[in-house]
């Protein structure tokens, strides 16, 4: 009995063995099929894809082409400009279709610069599909509000506790945090927007050096020594006015992302704009927006190129003379410079561009 149990027990045991073995061994099997499937998956599905990238490089050329061929024909007045601009909207429109489709990501994308590759390392930022894309904007968009708000709140609370609580003198530590959250703030801007430039956002490069800027103001004003008495107000005054002017930017971009949006999401509607594009420049509003919007703009960058010559002025007469107190100015004052420039060029494109409409109409009614 005992032996009869024993080799029962062995032969069980074999079984199981076997039974498990030849599982084992399809399992061995279908991971090979499996990666021969995904191999011939992969090599089909690249062959497509090199096929639909030539075809959308060859079709963005050939807009290209034409839009620079209707443009030259118009200007030599061989075609004419009721027909060329009937021409140029529906090629804008046919350029917007590819950049704002899945065919988007077989475009060239554009470098990364060294700032990316500075805090990500070298990969690639670039998006594969067109909802990720969309996803990465709508964060901006989102960052770019709660931006708005703490720039009002921030400096607001900052002077109010000045006046209030502190006798009109700040303590240290409380600037100190506000700038290490403006660079914070400035860095995160400026990653996302190196970001959307990558994915195809049309924004302008001049605000990322802007903010490039920014930051490295924020960074120096962190080693900016805030003396205290005696004369307390008259050391301040620089940083009283720098709250004051983040006041008004505040106002200004809460604008901006009221009304600029509103009309970009108009544009995008008829084509005439890329669903990636996003709300920087300031004529992307309509003109009673514009009204309120450049006057504020104005304001602002001549207050930001006042605090920079406070600031110089400060350091000239011995007040503050540390050497951040002169970087802080003149960097205050050339990107105040560089704002009105920025600003007045591209009013100035709007202004032709509605000029040049206007004798359109007037011609074609002729």
């Amino acid at each position: 009995m005992t032996d009869g149990g024993g080799a029962a027990a062995r032969r069980a045991e074999e079984e199981e063995g076997a039974r498990m073995e030849q599982e084992v061994r399809r399992a061995v099997e279908q991971a090979k099929e499996l990666q021969d499937a995904a191999a011939a998956h992969v090599a089909a599905a690249s062959s497509e894809e090199g096929s639909i990238r030539q075809r959308t490089l060859a079709l963005d050329s050939s807009i290209r082409r034409l839009r620079a061929s209707v443009g030259a024909q118009a200007g030599g007045g061989l075609l004419d400009p009721k027909l060329a601009e009937r021409l140029e909207e529906e090629l804008q429109r046919a350029g917007c279709i590819v950049a704002d489709g899945d065919a988007s990501s077989f475009l060239p994308a554009k470098a990364q610069g060294g700032f990316v590759r500075m805090f990500l390392g070298p990969i690639n930022v670039r998006a594969s599909r067109k909802e990720v894309q969309l996803k990465v904007k709508e964060e901006y968009n989102s960052y770019r509000d709660r931006t708005a708000l703490l720039f009002l709140i921030f400096p607001s609370a900052l002077l109010v506790l000045r006046s209030w609580l502190w006798n009109g003198c700040f303590p240290a530590f409380p600037v100190q945090l506000y700038q290490a959250w403006l660079l914070v703030l400035y860095t995160g801007l400026a990653l996302r927007e190196n970001i959307l430039s990558i994915n195809g956002s049309d924004i302008r490069p001049w605000w990322i050096y802007h903010h490039y800027g920014a930051m490295i103001m924020a960074l120096v004003s962190l080693t900016w020594e805030i003396k205290g008495q005696p004369n307390c107000a008259q050391k301040q005054r620089g940083v009283q006015l720098f709250l004051q002017w983040a006041i008004m930017q505040g106002v200004a971009m809460l604008l901006q992302n009221r009304y600029q949006r509103q009309r970009l999401y108009t544009r995008i509607a008829l084509g005439k704009a890329k669903r990636m594009d996003v709300v920087w420049g300031e004529t992307a509003g309509v003109d009673g927006q514009l009204w309120l919007l450049c006057p504020i703009l104005f304001i602002m960058q001549g207050f930001e190129a006042y605090v920079g010559f406070l600031l110089l002025r400060t350091a000239m007469v011995g007040v503050v003379s540390e050497w951040q107190v002169i970087f802080c100015g003149i960097l205050l004052v050339l990107m105040a410079v560089g704002n009105f420039a920025y600003t007045v060029q591209t009013l100035m494109v709007k202004s032709r561009f509605k000029a040049k409409m206007k004798s359109e109409r007037r011609s074609s009614r002729s």
